[in-house]
Order: C-alpha cells, then structure tokens, then sequence
C-alpha cells in the first residue's frame, strides 16, 4: 500500500484539490491523458516526455483509484452524521418542528 506522500504526489500530478470525488479523479485523468498521449502529440519531436508523462499519468491514477476502491468506509451512525450534516440539522430542526408544542 503507497503512503500519504505517494498518494499527495499523484494527487498533485493529476491536478486535483485536497479533497476529490472519483468523478472528479477520472475526469481529471480523461484531461491529462488527451493533452499528454503520445498519439496525440506525435508531430511533435518530444514523444519521449510525453510517453514519460503518460506513464506517470498512468500510475497516478491507478494509484488513486486503488486506493479509493481499496478504503474502509464506516457506517456507524456518528459517522454517517459527520458526512451528512445537514440530514442530522434537517432532522432536529425542521422535521417535526411543531410536533412538541
């Protein structure tokens, strides 16, 4: 399994914030990877950086995407709470507001 530096390293390669959604990882690596394949660039005489890049691209996402697929998620309830604030203010405020009058 990678460490946090290897994981902030290819978050920053694939131009992402500090917090992203796998939408967010996919499409970020669907942008890079047309600007950078070889393919694409094969008039220009730097095939050699862009296959490079490619490659780091490459490991990048599938480092970020492992590591995604690979993460525990909790389902306890304070946690569940702690991801959806507002169901927890919706539920104490507006629900049933005028129930205990």
């Amino acid at each position: 399994m990678a460490d946090y530096n290897q994981i902030d390293e290819a978050r920053k390669l694939l131009e992402l914030s500090d917090a992203a959604t796998l939408k967010e990882i996919k499409s970020a690596y669907k942008a890079l990877a047309k600007r950078y394949h070889p393919d694409k660039n094969s008039d220009s005489s730097d095939t050699t950086d862009t296959t490079e890049m490619m490659q780091k691209l490459n490991a990048a996402y599938q480092l970020l995407m492992s590591y995604c697929t690979d993460y525990k998620y909790s389902f306890c309830q304070e946690d569940v709470a702690r991801t959806y604030p507002e169901e927890e203010y919706l539920r104490r405020f507006y629900y049933g507001w005028f129930d205990n009058i």
